[in-house]
């Protein structure tokens, strides 16, 4: 029985392996530690405008007296950024190390800079697509109509005796107006509206209007007098971006600032190497480190890597304008010492 019961768990944990090879196994009898590395989080939230110019926008000025933008544009700004340190195991620095009776005192010091299980934290993947866009909907917003009659006088040839003369004939007919004039006509009723609003207000109409209907009626005027605004200085669609970068500070780089993402007007938030986007810098100033006081004196025993993180100043900019700043301890920028296993 206890021979099926070891085969059993031997094929239970032969299925549980992951296919293929495994890399970096350790030697059996040995532990291995990874020294800690920080990873900088950010997440980021921007707001894309898709903003379309009214019909009438050029004629805004001369009747309403008001600025409006000539054209359609997309926009796109950051709203909310976030940044989150998190420690990792730096594969690149694994040590091993044989257990003996300072095992204790070796991992009671893991979460102050020597990891030997995968103990980090992570951030999360995240991708997101912009939707598509159903354009300008300036339909149904007007209620005068397309069309008006115009007098033309038209000539027509009457013969008289031997001759022919021209006789006027008046006669209407139905021509499309013209985008001026319907401008006109939606900014006299704006005003229109307005006047409305302020007869109610002050009671100076034949109805009287109070409580709800007060109420009812003011909003529906506000309503009207929006769409016909619509029309001259157009409207805006919103719409919300978020992504989740992450940057890991390297040492003896020349420079400490990296390029966290970018932003364009046109894909909204993109990632650091497209180049069409403007980029957002972040950049690490990490403080002297001090020398230590006291006697050192070299260890005669086996002894175990650990990292004494730099205390850093972290700053997102997008190179003229600072968004956020704090302080960080960043591991990899530190300095490395050493803890003695044994007596």
């Amino acid at each position: 029985m206890k021979n099926y019961r070891t085969v059993s768990l031997l094929c239970l944990a032969a299925a549980l392996l992951p296919e293929g090879r495994i890399s970096a196994q350790d030697p059996v009898g040995t532990v291995s530690y990874a020294l800690p590395q920080t990873t900088i989080t950010i997440e980021v939230e921007a707001v894309r405008e898709y903003f379309y110019a009214g019909p009438y926008a050029k004629y805004a000025q001369k009747y309403l007296g008001v600025d409006a933008r000539q054209a359609d544009q997309t926009t796109c700004t950051l709203s909310t950024v976030r940044m989150t340190p998190y420690i990792e195991a730096d594969q690149n620095f694994r040590y091993y190390v044989n257990p003996d009776k300072a095992t204790q005192s070796f991992l009671s010091l893991t979460s102050q800079g020597l990891i030997a299980v995968n103990d980090g934290s992570f951030g999360e993947s995240a991708e997101w697509r912009f939707t598509t866009q159903a354009g300008a909907d300036f339909n149904g917003k007007g209620v005068s109509s397309n069309l008006t009659s115009e007098a033309a006088t038209l000539y027509r040839g009457v013969k008289e005796d031997a001759s022919y003369n021209r006789i006027a004939v008046q006669q209407n007919m139905v021509v499309q107006k013209s985008l001026e004039q319907r401008a006109k006509e939606a900014a006299d009723m704006i005003f229109n509206l307005r006047q409305k609003r302020v007869q109610i207000v002050t009671g100076d109409t034949d109805a009287t209007y109070s409580g709800e209907a007060m109420g009812a009626a003011l909003k529906e005027i506000s309503a009207l007098e929006k769409e016909y605004m619509s029309m001259f200085i157009g409207y805006s669609d919103f719409q919300t971006q978020k992504l989740k970068c992450d940057v890991v500070p390297v040492k003896n780089r020349k420079s400490q600032t990296y390029v966290a993402f970018r932003i364009s007007d046109t894909d909204g938030i993109v990632s650091a190497d497209n180049m069409s986007g403007k980029p957002y810098l972040l950049e690490i100033v990490p403080q002297p480190i001090g020398e230590a006081s006291g006697k050192g004196a070299q260890a005669k025993s086996n002894v175990a890597i650990y990292r004494i993180p730099a205390i850093c100043t972290v700053r997102l900019s997008d190179g003229v304008t600072s968004f956020l700043q704090d302080r960080m301890a960043i591991y990899q920028l530190g300095t490395e010492g050493y803890f003695p296993l044994s007596k």
